[in-house]
């Protein structure tokens, strides 16, 4: 099996590359979208309000605070890449295919 390209490790750093949906009905990782990972967020795409609810919500999912998630790219695009510093847990929605 092919590991998907969305993310990549460095060190014992996490990058996720995202693409995101605001506005959405829950937050939740949502499958493959192209090579990068769908995720739904509830936030509004207005005033960072995405940005924020994203880092809170990927924090919270890989068992760190929210100060070790940084947004390294896209933050006025739908496509993100996120840095995520020495993750303490995978998601379940994730485990079969981050490794």
């Amino acid at each position: 099996m092919v590991s998907p390209q969305y993310y990549q490790w460095q060190g014992g750093d996490l990058v996720l590359f995202c693409h995101i949906q605001p506005k959405a009905s829950a937050n939740e990782f949502a499958g493959q979208h192209g090579d990068r990972l769908k995720i739904r967020i509830t936030a509004a795409a207005t005033d960072g309000k995405a940005n924020a609810g994203l880092i809170a919500f990927v924090a919270a999912a890989f068992g760190v605070s929210k100060q070790r998630v940084s947004l390294s790219a896209g933050s006025q695009s739908r496509q993100k890449t996120l840095k995520i510093q020495a993750p303490t847990s995978i998601p379940e929605a994730l485990a079969d295919t981050v490794k």
